[in-house]
């Protein structure tokens, strides 16, 4: 997900390991929604990322990645240990260059497209009145770049519970716990999608009704099962 920045059904008669058997009768309707954002919400690719960067200061894509993403510096970017500043002055430290760090940022952050698919199920259920919040892995140069770029994160979502602002990283228990104080409900009225099968297993310790994402027409057919009520 930063982890922000990828059909079969899934089968409730044989449920995996990363998804919760489901009762309609006992199961409580979601009162939040929360969506992951790399590969759910949007697609993205870091291997975009290493190329932009390393054509911005004249370095193979490949030793950026060895510096941003192989290191930890990343990660850490995303666990909001390093403020922007920080993470373009680490990056330049490693690599040996200057460069100017909005630049830096651009070329880093620019690697999303938007799900198109998924739009639609996130466009009805806003629009049936349902709350609705992101929960990714993300840092502040991924966030700023998506939130500016994509009304649908400005204009159908809540409550944004993102890695670097609750100073914690998906699949640790204690985000998952942050997520749902932010939100203001209880862990056991929160349903929750991710594409990663970790972060899904994590979240279902945790209380949340949640379930790995394969497809927009599978996510449909999981909120159908919990009664949940909109037009798609």
């Amino acid at each position: 997900n930063p982890r922000f920045c990828g059909v079969a059904s899934l089968h409730h008669s044989h449920p995996s390991p990363v998804s919760k058997q489901n009762s309609n009768a006992s199961m409580p309707t979601p009162a939040l929604f929360y969506f992951d954002l790399g590969n759910v919400l949007l697609h993205f690719d870091h291997a975009i990322a290493c190329q932009q960067v390393g054509a911005l200061v004249g370095i193979p894509a490949a030793r950026v990645r060895e510096i941003l993403f192989d290191s930890g510096v990343e990660l850490e970017y995303e666990r909001g240990s390093l403020s922007d500043i920080e993470f373009h002055a680490a990056f330049c430290s490693a690599a040996g260059v200057q460069c100017d760090r909005h630049a830096f940022l651009y070329a880093f952050s620019a690697i999303f497209q938007l799900n198109s698919a998924v739009v639609p199920i996130v466009a009805h259920l806003r629009g049936s009145g349902q709350r609705l919040g992101i929960l990714s892995n993300t840092c502040a140069g991924h966030w700023n770049y998506c939130w500016q770029r994509y009304r649908v994160l400005r204009e159908l979502f809540d409550v944004h519970a993102l890695s670097y602002e609750l100073k914690s990283l998906k699949p640790a228990h204690a985000t998952y716990q942050l997520a749902a104080q932010l939100a203001g409900v209880p862990a056991d009225r929160v349903f929750f999608v991710d594409d990663r099968a970790e972060n899904v297993s994590a979240a279902n310790e945790a209380g949340f009704d949640a379930v790995l994402f394969t497809s927009a027409a599978a996510l449909a057919v999981e909120l159908r099962n919990r009664s949940v009520a909109f037009n798609y």
